[in-house]
């Protein structure tokens, strides 16, 4: 595809030529259950791929792109994630966490360059943040920039970078470093471009990552010197900068999962309707038909997540204080995004076992998306923290109360009062927030699913969904509920062999 053609054409030609690209590749010059196995995507296949310029859709009009609409971007993302998570997830990385903070934060001089190779010569650009010793707790690394003759000289080490020794570019967070040698609390930003000498970022180690195979992760080690004016500006703060890009990238998860889960589904679906036992289909026993039912209610929310954020999260707007919204999306649909894949493999029997098996895949594939960008655990506890700090601000301690007038649960808070109708302790122990966080992520998520059924979505898919939404919350609020706490014993051997008891 000429760069021409991507912006004469329209989008729905756009897509559908990339989806027939896909299942080209895929299922006709090579095999995806075969080469899914294998560490990294087959070169010619990723070159068919890359020829159709997917990436086009998150570079602006001016530099030849189709102008980074969310929709798009995340039309791409689920007609990739359909096929191969692995797939969009190394898109993922390249619009979220790279060509969308460019396209919003770098100098034009800068911008030029960068978008022509990736048109042109297939480029791609990942994020580094994560050290070996500062994962989680980011503002803490130690990784340092200080300013000379007109560069800036960064250095320390990087480790568990999606698209490690394959990215042409990274977008590389630093601490200043003072002349006393303390870092500085703020965070900066800067594009490195690995084909000049000077930037370029050495893999000290590649790491055997358990899923996700076709995308190399590793440990980096970081000695680059880099001009002044490949430094990322806009906020008044780089931890600004950095929440607003993480929150985009996190509201844009969905895109990822829609594709994954309706493949669950869809799969699912295909078996228990074929798999004869005792003379009738699975679909025919209640709890199947459950199971199944709850995939398609994780469909639905990725469904409206996808809509919200293709109206919300565009480049255009500021995101760094849309805390709750941006966990919210990305914690929910990635937990639903394992439960789809262990529900698959579970309906599948003996056959989901297999390697090859798509669902089985999907376990290990979708794991690290709970993980990385923040553990879910982790994420829960901030929409926790974050609401529980209006609630104090406007002197409200019922949960019902404060979410029948918060804008994100609006809607929805209706649906759940006889669940959520009581006194907040708000003083809760972490694993508790966790529990709190999981139910408002949850009635946020059907504030977004009642949203799309008014956009004109199926209306019993809606209504099955915020049933399915309503059993999660029960179930959380009896856990937030319960009140007697389970306690780790670490010295547990003495008088704990039961060998030795009969």
């Amino acid at each position: 595809m000429s760069i021409k053609d991507i912006t004469n054409i329209s989008y729905d030609t756009f897509l559908k030529d990339f989806k027939d690209t896909l299942k080209s590749v895929f299922y006709e010059k090579d095999d995806i259950q075969k080469f899914s196995q294998l560490r990294g995507f087959p070169s010619l296949v990723f070159r068919d791929i890359m020829a159709k310029k997917p990436l086009s859709v998150a570079i602006p009009t001016e530099y030849g792109g189709r102008g980074v609409k969310v929709k798009e971007c995340l039309g791409v993302l689920e007609a990739a994630s359909y096929e191969s998570l692995p797939l969009s997830l190394t898109f993922g990385i390249n619009i979220a966490l790279f060509l969308e903070p460019v396209a919003k934060y770098a100098k034009p001089e800068v911008k030029v360059p960068i978008f022509k190779r990736f048109l042109e010569e297939r480029n791609m650009g990942g994020l580094m943040i994560t050290e070996p010793s500062f994962g989680s707790d980011a503002l803490s690394m130690e990784t340092s920039n200080t300013f000379k003759d007109g560069k800036y000289h960064i250095e320390g080490y990087k480790h568990w970078q999606g698209l490690t020794g394959l990215a042409d570019y990274w977008l590389i967070t630093s601490r200043k470093k003072g002349e006393d040698g303390r870092l500085g609390r703020d965070i900066d930003f800067f594009i490195a471009d690995n084909q000049d000498p000077e930037q370029r970022v050495i893999v000290d180690e590649y790491y055997n990552n358990a899923g996700l195979y076709a995308i190399p992760y590793g440990n980096n080690k970081l000695d680059l010197k880099v001009p002044e004016n490949q430094k990322l500006e806009g906020g008044s703060t780089g931890i600004k900068l950095m929440l607003d890009l993480l929150h985009r990238s996190r509201m844009q998860f969905p895109g990822m999962a829609m594709g994954f889960i309706k493949r669950m589904m869809d799969e699912a679906i295909e078996h228990c309707s074929n798999r004869i036992v005792g003379g009738k289909n699975l679909l025919a026993l209640d709890k199947v038909r459950e199971q199944i039912a709850n995939i398609q209610s994780a469909f639905t929310v990725c469904s409206a997540m996808c809509a919200r954020s293709s109206e919300h999260s565009g480049i255009d707007n500021e995101l760094a204080m849309d805390q709750v919204e941006a966990n919210s999306m990305k914690s929910v649909i990635t937990d639903m995004m394992q439960f789809s894949a262990q529900t698959l493999v579970q309906l599948s029997g003996s056959s989901g076992y297999k390697e090859e098996n798509i669902g089985a895949r999907g376990i290990m594939d979708s794991r690290a998306f709970m993980i990385f960008e923040g553990s879910n655990e982790m994420l829960y506890t901030q929409i926790s923290e974050a609401v529980m700090k209006l609630m104090k601000r406007q002197k409200v301690t019922n949960l019902f109360e404060f979410l029948k007038g918060y804008d994100l649960t609006i809607k929805s808070s209706d649906f759940f009062k006889d669940v959520l109708n009581f006194n907040l302790n708000m003083e809760l122990p972490q694993r508790k927030m966790v529990d709190l966080g999981k139910i408002i992520g949850r009635v946020v998520s059907a504030n977004f699913v009642i949203d799309l059924g008014v956009k004109g979505f199926r209306s019993d898919l809606v209504s099955e969904c915020i049933t399915s939404l309503k059993h999660e919350v029960t179930a959380c609020v009896s856990s937030l509920t319960f009140q007697e706490n389970t306690n780790l014993i670490t010295d547990y051997k003495q008088d704990s062999t039961w060998l030795n008891l009969v």
